[in-house]
């Protein structure tokens, strides 16, 4: 009797171990469009294994990862591969939709389309909400392209600055969308007598992405938000950056800092073909990301074949 009682409090204690591995385990797909289903699916909604607002951060993770998408990505569209990558890791992770006009879906899923003053602000109550319902003492940020921008502005100007340990940034345009050679397509125009705002689409790219001209190089917006420096000094960044990405490359991405580390996902790796997109989706990144997460638990990250577009 006391060895079949033991053997059936075994099999319990792996019942239910096994079965919570089963809830906590999420479908992961390493695609950037993985997650356009489930907004589909479920319009305005999250992804499978984020926004628990139950969640409480462990002691191997005891950050929340909130997710910022770039632009004209939302909470889901944007983030298929790492939500439930970072549920399935332990992590708390959440994600928002900022900045989408006040039009009926599908162009509600369009975030990241106003100033980014005020999706800053957005992402600020949304940090705040995560920290009150975690516990959580600061969060650590993941953002693809102009939520990188969003991010650093409300660390450096709306008092986020103390609230953020990591941040991730994937083809994060530090230095603007296509750098200096704004300026340099402007001057081109102007000699040509035509206005320097159109030249370059500014003005009709503003009226429907009024966050996009701020976001170009040389613009007054990020020429005001660098004046003090790229970083926050009390933030660790860790960039990644692709030599195809179309419009952020690596010299604007990885700029060089004591509290950087920059990767660029070509070294040691030449069939990573991952282009502004891609790099949001890909397997090579997530690796990286999750390292750039938790150092002290360093995975190999393997050279494999990534696809643009899609990664």
């Amino acid at each position: 009797m006391p060895a079949s009682l033991l053997i059936m409090a075994v099999l319990a204690v792996l019942w239910i171990g096994a079965s919570g591995a089963a809830r906590a385990e999420y479908p992961v797909t390493f695609n950037f469009f993985a997650g356009i289903p489930y907004e589909l699916a479920n319009p305005g909604g999250s992804l499978p294994g984020a926004n628990d607002w139950s969640c409480k951060p462990t002691a191997a993770h005891p950050d929340p990862v909130v997710l910022i998408h770039g632009t004209a990505g939302g909470a889901q569209t944007n983030w298929g591969a790492y939500a439930p990558l970072l549920a399935n890791e332990g992590y708390c992770v959440y994600a928002l939709t900022y900045g989408n006009l006040d039009v009926p879906w599908p162009l509600s899923a369009l975030g990241g389309m106003k100033p980014i003053p005020g999706s800053a602000a957005q992402l600020g109550v949304f940090v705040d909400r995560v920290l009150a319902a975690t516990g959580a003492a600061k969060v650590d940020f993941i953002a693809h392209s102009q939520g990188n921008i969003v991010g650093d502005y409300y660390i450096k100007r709306l008092g986020g600055s103390g609230k953020v340990d990591r941040f991730v940034g994937i083809a994060p345009p530090w230095l603007g969308i296509f750098g200096d050679q704004m300026t340099v397509i402007r001057a081109f125009g102007s000699r040509l007598g035509v206005d320097a705002d159109t030249v370059d689409g500014v003005s009709a790219l503003g009226a429907i992405c009024q966050a996009c001209p701020e976001m170009l190089g040389n613009s007054s917006f990020m020429n005001a938000l660098n004046a003090d420096g790229v970083y926050d000094p009390s933030v660790t960044y860790i960039n990644l950056a692709s030599n195809f990405d179309e419009a952020v490359w690596p010299s604007i991405a990885l700029v060089p800092a004591a509290n950087v580390t920059n990767v660029r996902m070509q070294d040691g790796c030449p069939t990573d073909f991952s282009d502004h997109m891609a790099i949001a989706g890909s397997h090579r990144a997530a690796m990286v990301a999750l390292n750039a997460l938790d150092p002290d638990h360093v995975r190999p990250v393997p050279c494999e074949f990534v696809p643009p577009f899609t990664g």
